[in-house]
């Protein structure tokens, strides 16, 4: 499959966590080497194939030992020094990994202790061993509890970039047999089971493109299918066999088991059976090559992909067509970004480089505040460094809009006073500690947030990692109303491992507030992750007037101070 910056720097950042696990021997700075080799693949401002055709020279930190590595892992797929620190760990204690707040040192300690997969963690979790342990204790044999009984709910799932980007690679693969994206992926989930892909082939076509790509490959009984794995992500590859059953098969191969079932039922009160291998009418398969054939065949109305889940039946007819609706280039500014100011990987201008290049307009930094000091968040010295520094840029003609992202503190204050924040073209207010609050103190810390006059945006407003931590308790129905009744705007983040806020909650209060999608990219490839969080949008029903970073520049800022203004 094809190699990207990200697969780069996660072999080497996952070697690195794999190394510390095991102990680093001779060598303390080994596993170190390799984290600073993925940040700065993260930073640099190369392509891949650009990188690649020079064998990773002159990357910073990409020492000789680790770019011929590299070289190995695009040309094989396998990164020796992984697979090397693999081996000498149990699947079981790999898996450890996915619980959220455990890192190496203490999966080290409960490996010591005989504690070797996700399932013995929670049982020592409940038995109390967990708590006896040195380092742990009760209040931390909780949390674990709690974060393993997540990890195994989410176990069989993916993050919707990393199923995206499994999906296109056989896209590409399958390329001539009309490969299209189908299922989890082509509706826009934040997270998916499997990666699906449907083609006009027939099954032996199929075997000899995916022979070598899919691990495991095998036809799914007498189904038009295949399934396997990538990269160990579950794939289907559904076919038809000719161009006239291609649109039962997209339906099938397109809608949540709901819908699909639903549909079938509606089919077979009409005469009809439908299936992946058409749609069938007194034993004969009629031809109908798009979805839209299938549905004028059965006298209903087409579903958008993006609607086909249960929560927009009742709704989805009275929602825009999939044209009207928001698209990557309808953004013209990337809103709360980071840069190397903060805990970002690249300078505030190549950022802006990145961002014109992406054929965006314009970049508003997003920098973390005082409080966040593990991101080296900035003093208010620091801030009026940095904004001099912006002023100067813009000045320069580098398109640009001074922002920050400012903690919201406990008591839900800002982490700068309003004097500070007043010199800021817009402000981000996002919650990045105290999670476990009580859902009341969260609910009154948040909305006191997103009432504050010089607040623009609500970030990440749950505070949920997809398939890592559910969001913290709170009453988000009064948080959102509290936006609504402030005009403060708020962010549908775009991080993959966020995608927060979730689309149905934007779907629910579509006619009451307006969106920002943001990237929160701490280096410039960040700044592609775009996509998903429109895929959020699109699924909630969102146009460009809903979002406001489909605005220009003056028009933005104009947003801001009407915004400052109580208008």
């Amino acid at each position: 499959m094809e190699v990207t910056k990200k697969s780069l720097a996660g072999v080497l950042k996952t070697t690195a966590d794999l190394l510390d696990l095991l102990g680093v021997g001779d060598d303390p700075f080994r596993a170190q080497a390799f984290r600073s080799a993925a940040r700065s693949l993260e930073a640099s401002l190369d392509e891949v194939d650009a990188l690649v055709a020079r064998g990773f020279a002159g990357v910073p930190k990409v020492g000789k030992a680790i770019a011929l590595d590299l070289m190995g892992f695009v040309e094989s797929g396998v990164f020796g020094p992984l697979e090397d620190a693999a081996s000498l760990i149990p699947a079981g204690v790999l898996s450890l990994f996915r619980v959220r707040g455990l890192g190496p040192k203490k999966i080290r300690a409960l490996w010591d202790a005989g504690i070797d997969s996700l399932e013995g963690l929670r049982e020592a979790c409940r038995d109390g061993r967990v708590a006896a342990l040195k380092g742990f204790g009760a209040k931390s044999a909780a949390s674990f509890l709690a974060a393993v009984e997540f990890a195994l709910s989410a176990q069989e799932r993916q993050h919707l970039s990393t199923a995206t980007e499994v999906a296109e690679g056989l896209c590409r693969v399958l390329e001539g047999l009309e490969a299209r994206l189908a299922g989890d992926v082509r509706r826009g989930l934040d997270t998916v089971r499997v990666a699906r892909v449907t083609v006009t082939a027939d099954p032996g076509e199929v075997v000899a493109r995916l022979a070598g790509v899919v691990e495991g490959l095998e036809r799914v009984g007498q189904k038009p299918l295949f399934a396997g794995r990538v990269d160990g992500v579950p794939v289907e590859v559904a076919f038809a066999p000719r161009a006239g059953v291609r649109g039962a098969l997209d339906l099938m191969m397109g809608g949540a088991a709901a819908y699909r079932e639903a549909l079938r039922a509606e089919a077979a009160g009409r005469g009809f059976d439908l299936s992946g291998h058409g749609l069938i009418r007194a034993g004969e398969v009629l031809d109908t090559p798009t979805e839209a054939d299938v549905m004028q065949a059965l006298d209903l109305p087409l579903r958008p992909a993006e609607y086909r889940e249960p929560e927009h039946d009742g709704v989805w007819e009275t929602l825009p067509h999939p044209d009207e609706l928001v698209t990557v280039a309808d953004l013209r500014g990337m809103l709360h970004t980071h840069s190397t100011w903060s805990d970002g990987a690249a300078s505030i201008a190549d950022m802006a480089a990145a961002t014109v290049r992406l054929g965006h307009e314009f970049l508003g930094t997003g920098d973390h505040s005082r409080a966040a000091h593990y991101a080296n968040g900035l003093s208010i010295e620091r801030l009026q460094a940095q904004l001099k520094e912006i002023r100067e840029l813009q000045s320069a003609g580098v398109p640009l809009v001074a922002g920050a992202e400012v903690d919201i503190l406990e008591d839900g204050s800002l982490d700068y006073p309003d004097d500070v924040l007043a010199e800021l073209d817009y402000v981000v207010a996002s919650v990045h500690s105290l999670f476990t609050l009580p859902a009341e103190r969260q609910t009154k810390r948040l909305v006191q947030a997103a009432r504050h006059p010089l607040v623009t945006i609500l970030g990440h407003p749950t505070g949920r990692l997809l398939l890592r931590r559910p969001g913290y308790a709170l009453d988000l129905g009064a948080v959102m109303a509290a936006c609504a009744e402030r005009g403060t705007v708020v962010e549908i983040n775009a991080n993959a491992y966020r995608l927060d806020l979730d689309w149905r909650v934007a779907l629910a209060w579509r006619d009451h507030v307006r969106f920002a999608i943001n990237t929160d990219a701490h280096v410039p490839a960040g700044l592609a992750d775009a996509r998903y969080g429109v895929m959020v949008a699109r699924k909630a029903g969102l146009t460009p007037a809903h979002v406001v970073n489909t605005l220009d520049r003056d028009a933005f800022l104009a947003f801001v101070r009407a915004q400052r203004a109580g208008r």
